[in-house]
């Protein structure tokens, strides 16, 4: 745990930070017997502070067993819904409403029913980076770390739709032979790489590896030699015997791998221009203030009409299933 975080922190609006935050969420926790998920592209404080840190699968499947009453999501909009529709009883807390997703808002409902609708008997796979409306229109959802294997668990003769994520769908159609119908939908995060900067990279460091998500374009995915969700990305920096990588998805994963694998030497991707455009602007607005904030307060809280959760969730079922 960062020792600032320990120390007196500003006022805000809402009042009186208390001295010590971990404390503090520690005990507004057992007072709401919750539980706080947190993605790997979070702040360190909050993945410090986390029960469960993981991608989008991993929380998926936390966010369907935990036993606690509340659960507090430290991620994006979509996330914090999709712990909603699994669990329709429990409060749901994000601690930033505008903490959303480019690529979620890369496919706003409306557009996609009537692209939906031109394309009949179309199967629809979406990537779980989107809406709570965009799963509800779909058969079964996936992750960037199931993607492959579900879309080769449905049959060869059936045509698919996928979104809304163009890069990760033009990587599922590699990975399989199938031809996709591809949203064109992007992260802005995962397409600001720059190809060039990171063949600089790697002849500046002859020894190290490119490792990358699959929402990358395929001219960076084409430099790395392990290409994995961030779940994926991490067990392999720890497996692998190489000790110095070039990591191309947001740099908040890092965290972790200098935490799992204290030996070696993990370099950020840069991108495309002299700017931090491979942060997520979205994932850095949640803060360990607004999560204490979000805690002791009881909002901001996900809400959702109900048939448009039941609509969600049966999607979200078939890829748990499928991903067993």
């Amino acid at each position: 745990m960062f020792t600032t975080a320990l120390a007196q922190r500003e006022n805000t609006q809402l009042g009186e930070l208390p001295l010590d935050l971990f404390a503090a969420i520690q005990s507004l926790k057992k007072e709401l017997n919750a539980v706080i998920l947190a993605h790997y592209y979070q702040e360190p404080d909050i993945q410090d502070i986390a029960d469960f840190i993981g991608d989008s699968l991993q929380l998926a499947r936390a966010a369907e067993k935990t036993n606690a009453d509340a659960i507090v999501f430290a991620g994006v909009h979509f996330m914090a819904e999709t712990a909603k529709i699994l669990n329709p009883d429990k409060l749901v807390l994000l601690p930033d409403l505008n903490a959303g997703c480019s690529l979620a808002d890369s496919c706003p409902a409306d557009e996609f029913a009537a692209f939906k609708a031109a394309h009949p008997n179309h199967l629809v796979v979406s990537y779980i980076n989107c809406s709570a409306d965009i799963k509800a229109m779909s058969d079964i959802i996936c992750t960037s770390s199931n993607a492959v294997k579900i879309v080769q668990q449905i049959p060869k003769e059936q045509p698919i739709i996928f979104a809304p994520d163009r890069n990760l769908g033009r990587y599922v159609m590699e990975q399989t032979g199938r031809d996709l119908v591809l949203w064109q939908g992007s992260c802005v995060v995962h397409e600001t790489f720059s190809e060039k900067k990171i063949v600089q990279l790697k002849i500046a460091h002859p020894e190290a590896e490119a490792i990358a998500h699959p929402e990358c374009e395929s001219s960076v995915l084409r430099h790395a030699s392990f290409i994995g969700s961030t779940a994926a990305l991490l067990k392999y920096c720890q497996n692998s015997p190489t000790k110095e990588f070039i990591v191309a998805t947001e740099p908040g994963i890092i965290h972790q791998m200098q935490k799992l694998a204290p030996d070696k030497h993990f370099i950020p991707a840069p991108p495309m221009n002299n700017c931090a455009c491979n942060e997520c602007p979205f994932m850095r607005l949640n803060t360990l203030e607004k999560l204490y904030w979000a805690m002791k307060n009881r909002t901001p809280e996900i809400t959702m009409a109900e048939d448009i959760r039941l609509a969600a969730l049966r999607p979200m079922q078939r890829m748990l299933e499928m991903s067993v």
